[in-house]
């Protein structure tokens, strides 16, 4: 899968996991082509998954965050108005921009944006315009259990 297609992916679903277990896709299984038993690194394209990843999480249009089951989420910018709009049914940890920085010894580490400070006006502007069943409906089904599974 190329990053075109990658964020069309992500952009079609709204909310992904980038590989853990719950109620929304996947995106490194969208990536390989199949189910992965394990972890993705030893998948025969772990190469291209780690690419992929690297080049999606990098978009303008991705939010990189805990949305969902407190696992790494990727939010297309589609849906950060219904986020936005829906945000006080989730804590504010989850809601947290993540970005994944690496270190000149070669170690990751995470750096966190409280919400709602990586909330761009146009988005708090357009959340405004939303129901709360409005943004349910963008978010998809899984909003309605357990808000995310705090």
């Amino acid at each position: 899968m190329t990053t075109g297609g990658a964020l069309a992916y992500v952009r079609k679903h709204g909310v992904v996991l980038v590989s853990a277990q719950g109620p929304v896709p996947k995106l490194v299984e969208a990536i390989a082509g199949e189910p992965i038993k394990g972890s993705w690194w030893g998948h025969p394209k772990g190469r291209e998954i780690f690419n992929t990843l690297e080049a999606v999480t990098d978009s303008p249009d991705i939010l990189v965050c805990r949305l969902v089951s407190n696992k790494l989420t990727l939010a297309h910018k589609r849906v950060w108005p219904a986020m936005v709009r829906v945000a006080k049914h989730f804590p504010p940890r989850q809601l947290a921009q993540v970005r994944q920085e690496h270190t000149s010894s070669g170690k990751h580490v995470n750096r966190e944006t409280p919400f709602p400070k990586w909330v761009p006006a146009e988005i708090s502007k357009k959340a405004r315009t939303l129901t709360e069943k409005e943004a349910i409906r963008i978010l998809g089904r899984w909003a309605l259990s357990g808000r995310g599974h705090r």
